[in-house]
């Protein structure tokens, strides 16, 4: 079984050759039928570099297979740019947005980029130009290792107009005046779309170093808001996933739209009220609460999620803060309150702006 382009390269044999459908998942039930009858799948390069061979391995038991890598796209397209690729970044993008650059892009980044076919070629080349970064050289590699080989390097205005032929990766040799996103946590508020409902970039540093976020956690975002918390968090690290709860419609649209921005696409956002919203979701190790505190919240969440989640929760408001010294008394973690101001024009002169103090009660459950 294979693509039709690898089955089109076999020498001539008795075998049975099966193409593998479209979508990808179409043929794993194929090749269960093949069970108990010796069976070869090909696959480009190295199946468990942005492979084939995870998706498999997941459906059949360690018994049942075995994988013979070859040389992998991303090691051809360094060997032929003479580029380290422990300094170069890599991305399977065949079956995910455009955005998941977003984060790393910046001037002089250098990152092999996996693509579904030709004309991905000439939407990356858009993609860049939208995000700022129209100096970037493309290195348009053209079924590296094989007989139709093809390298070429051209600007962003020539991808525009250039045909191309899968299968197809792109070394990006990124520059331009777009803006570079910071890699600490506290991301400028100005990157995320909102009505004002947003956690604040110094008090989301301090949220985030609250939460401490760990390989492989789950969080929830209870009260997303403008989603900022959650997708800081998945930006940490690519193990970690999140859910935002909002209960309004337009807020959780809006979530969606920053997250997938952002390169974020695998947030789950949940249009719904806590704790009602909570009920049927996978449970979390962290929960954040920045919307919709209460006692009785609370209490579900205590008597719901295992002992030692970890919560924290903001409050702004006199009632909220009411409600974390109350719960602080009784059941400990840490209180702290968050004060902040910032140098505005007062007359001719300028004055200390205070924003509203935030309070934010750390603890496990």
């Amino acid at each position: 079984m294979g693509p039709a382009r690898h089955l089109s390269l076999l020498p001539g044999s008795g075998a049975r050759q099966v193409e593998w459908p479209v979508p990808f998942a179409d043929g794993l039930p194929i090749l269960a039928g093949f069970r108990g009858q010796p069976t070869v799948v090909l696959a480009s390069g190295d199946p468990f570099w942005f492979g084939a061979g995870s998706v498999i391995a997941r459906e059949f038991g360690a018994g049942e297979w075995t994988a013979l890598p070859g040389q992998s796209t991303f090691s051809l397209a360094a060997a032929r740019l003479g580029w380290p690729l422990e300094a170069t970044r890599t991305f399977g993008l065949h079956a995910a947005p455009l955005s998941r650059l977003r984060p790393h892009l910046a001037p002089g980044l250098h990152a092999i980029v996996l693509l579904r076919n030709g004309a991905a070629v000439t939407e990356l080349a858009r993609y860049l130009d939208a995000t700022g970064f129209g100096d970037t050289q493309l290195n348009v590699m053209e079924a590296l290792g094989g007989p139709r080989e093809r390298i070429r390097r051209m600007s962003l205005t020539e991808a525009l107009l250039g045909s191309f032929e899968h299968p197809v990766c792109v070394g990006l040799d990124v520059a331009g005046a777009g803006r570079a996103l910071p890699m600490s946590t506290g991301k400028p508020d100005e990157i995320f779309e909102t009505d004002g409902q947003i956690t604040k970039r110094p008090v989301r540093a301090l949220t985030l170093s609250a939460l401490a976020p760990q390989r492989g956690e789950h969080l929830w975002d209870i009260g997303g808001g403008t989603g900022s918390v959650s997708i800081e968090w998945l930006m940490c690290d690519p193990s970690l996933t999140a859910t935002a709860i909002e209960p309004r419609a337009d807020r959780a649209q809006r979530i969606r739209r920053n997250a997938d921005a952002m390169g974020q696409d695998r947030l789950e956002v949940v249009h719904g009220t806590a704790p009602e919203a909570l009920t049927d979701l996978p449970l979390p190790d962290v929960v954040f609460i920045g919307g919709g505190l209460s006692s009785a919240l609370l209490d579900w969440l205590r008597n719901t999620l295992p002992s030692g989640t970890r919560l924290v929760a903001n409050a702004v408001t006199l009632e909220s803060e009411a409600v974390l010294a109350q719960w602080h008394a009784t059941h400990g973690g840490e209180l702290l309150r968050i004060e902040l101001a910032q140098a505005s024009a007062l007359g001719s002169r300028r004055g200390w702006k205070s924003a509203y103090p935030v309070v934010q009660w750390s603890v496990s459950l």
